[in-house]
This record gives structure tokens, C-alpha cells and sequence, in this order.
């Protein structure tokens, strides 16, 4: 029982738990595992959201790992300026399913195109959660963006996603505009070796092997924008790191990308405009170049990695300006799991 259980609750009321979300955005459902929880989990849930500025936060004591005790008065006094018994219902109180032991799971769907940063779980009236997974697609509030400041365009956090690959055999490319840093090869994308390697390699003249074929994803930017630095990391590639990558960068509407994912991708090559031309990598390293658009200030909505024959890649950054020229229309983005953080009351 790996989770969160409250004592058996003799007073009135239920209790709840308020969490932040790792990053802000819009979310599409929830699972409320009970795995486990067999003779203690908690019968029903509710749960709610809302969308907290991050300088209008109170100051609310850390729980830590403390266990075994109701919140304090004074965590209560804190978190009640939260007001989070007010916030908007994602979830009404449902009741939970146990399941088997070992697979409590409880699926909620959400229709809400609204951007949150914070969720409050209620059970009722007390008992055991194993896992809340909360699923969804990052949203960055681009009016609060520093227009000084380079931001990350094709971060998943911010909503940038992975529309298109040749391969994906060992890590989808989603995992290379992940938050942070890539915790090992796993956390990146990989690809099969290619099997139309020539035999016996060869390289020109600038060190560039000489071989047919390649390896590309595509990804459409959180935000439409001009590219001015491109960072490739291959850390924990020591032996299957690409020998080679370019960049390119084009400006598609929404329309035009829904024909060309039917089509794999197969697009004029006049579309394409180069970002980064073939580049040399090297094993287990970060990379930072700087964008050819720096001088041709294009603005462009997706961009392709293209790796050469083949290899990983731990973490893709886009570093660049937002631009207001060409904004397109938000489309559905895969869902991805946001990491969350208890304040809890046992």
C-alpha cells in the first residue's frame, strides 16, 4: 500500500489533498488507482482545479515526509487562502471501482479546454489512494513571456509535440522535448540500425560518414516562432549516438498538416527551410549551435530532426522568439502524465 492512506475519520467531514501540477496546462483525464487498497480504499472522489498565479501564491508550509498526523492549524490557515473548496469540478463525486489487487485503476475523462496549475483530490469520506495520475497536454501563457527572454519553443511543457518519425524502434522522439534533462538512454529517442549501411564506412571531407539513408522526426512548435540557437544533447549515447544531424524548419496550417501526416510526410522540398545544415555530433554530449535564422528571420510553426544513419538523441531545445505572425489554431496534442506534489491531510 505505496500510497496515500488517512486515518479511519471519527469528526465530521471528509478529507483532501491540494496539488500542484509539475507543469501548467490543460488536462484530459485522470486515473485513480486504488491498487492494493483492497479493504481500505477510499469508496468515492471528487476532484477540482484552477488556474493560481504563481506570485499571488500564499505562503504554505512544506509537508515534507511527515506522517502519522493531521495538518497544523497554521497549514490550515495557509492553505484555506487557496480557497480550493471554491475551485471548478473536473470530477463530481463518483464512486470508486477496487478492481483486482495488483490494477485499482479508475478513469476520468475531462472536457475542458482551460489551462490549470493546481487540483485538489477530496475522497469520501477517508481511505487509501495509490497512484493520481494526471494526463494532459503542457500550455505555456505566452502573454506573460519576457520578450527579451529566448524560450524553448518546442518544449512539450510549453505544448510543443511530436507529429511525425521514420522510427522510433528503442524511444519515441515525444521523450527528446521532455522536461529537464534525459535521466538515461531509455528517456530519449533511439532508433533501429539502419540496414542499408554500406559494408565498409567511408567518410568525406569533413568527417561526415558517406551513407544512403536517415533517420527524421517532426514537431510542431508550442508556439509559432523565428528559431535563433538549436541545443542537441546525446548524453548517455556513448556508443549509438548519430553521426551526423540537420535542422529544418517550415510553416504549416493546420489543414496542410493533417494532409501531409496522411501522406508520411512527404512534402516539397521548397517547404523546408534549413535551421542547422548536416552537423557533426559526437558521442554523450550537448551541442548548441546557432540558427540560420538568426539572419533570415523566418518564422516557422514545425521543425525536423533529421540524424544520420541512425543512433539517439537525449534532448532537442529550440531556443527562439515567439512571433504573433501566423498563429494557427491549437490543435489535439498526445497526452502526457503530469508529475505532481502532495500537501496532503492525513
Amino acid at each position: 500500500m505505496d500510497g496515500w492512506e488517512t486515518r479511519r475519520k471519527r469528526i465530521p467531514g471528509h478529507d483532501w489533498c491540494v496539488l500542484r501540477l509539475g507543469i501548467q496546462g490543460v488536462i484530459r483525464g485522470f486515473d485513480v488507482d486504488v491498487s492494493y487498497f483492497t479493504g481500505d480504499y477510499a469508496p468515492r472522489v471528487s476532484i477540482q482545479a484552477a488556474n493560481l498565479e504563481e506570485d499571488k501564491l500564499p505562503e504554505i508550509p512544506e509537508r515534507g515526509i511527515r506522517t502519522g498526523a493531521a495538518a497544523t492549524p497554521e497549514e490550515f490557515e495557509a492553505i484555506a487562502e487557496l480557497k480550493s473548496d471554491d475551485w471548478s469540478y473536473l470530477v463530481p463525486m463518483t464512486a470508486l471501482k477496487p478492481g483486482n489487487p495488483a490494477s485499482g485503476h479508475n478513469y476520468f475523462l475531462v472536457n475542458s479546454q482551460q489551462r490549470w496549475t493546481h487540483i485538489r483530490l477530496n475522497i469520501f469520506p477517508d481511505g487509501g489512494i495509490a497512484r493520481l495520475r494526471v494526463f494532459g497536454t503542457g500550455q505555456k501563457d505566452w502573454t506573460a513571456t519576457d520578450p527579451k527572454e529566448p524560450a524553448d519553443l518546442v518544449a512539450i511543457a510549453f505544448g510543443g509535440v511530436c507529429v511525425g518519425f521514420s522510427n522510433a524502434k528503442f524511444g519515441h522522439p515525444n521523450n527528446i522535448i521532455g522536461v529537464g534533462g534525459a535521466k538515461s538512454m531509455a528517456d530519449g529517442w533511439e532508433t533501429a540500425r539502419r540496414l542499408d549501411r554500406p559494408p565498409i564506412l567511408e567518410n568525406d571531407e569533413n568527417g561526415i560518414l558517406l551513407v544512403p539513408g536517415c533517420e527524421w522526426a517532426v514537431f510542431r512548435l508550442a508556439h509559432p516562432g523565428v528559431i535563433t540557437r538549436i541545443e542537441i544533447d546525446t548524453k548517455y549515447f556513448e556508443g549509438n549516438a548519430p553521426d551526423s544531424c540537420k535542422v529544418d524548419g517550415c510553416i504549416l496550417t493546420t489543414q496542410e498538416e493533417e494532409a501531409v501526416i496522411k501522406q508520411k510526410w512527404i512534402l516539397p522540398a521548397h517547404k523546408w527551410k534549413p535551421l542547422l545544415p548536416v552537423t557533426k555530433l559526437s558521442p554523450n554530449q550537448s551541442h548548441l549551435f546557432d540558427s540560420l535564422t538568426l539572419e533570415l528571420q523566418d518564422v516557422i510553426t514545425h521543425a525536423r530532426l533529421t540524424i544520420v544513419p541512425d543512433g539517439g538523441v537525449s534532448r532537442l531545445r529550440l531556443w527562439g522568439f515567439p512571433s504573433s505572425i501566423c498563429l494557427l489554431r491549437p490543435r489535439e496534442k498526445p497526452m502526457m502524465k503530469f508529475s505532481v506534489g502532495f500537501k496532503a491531510n492525513p
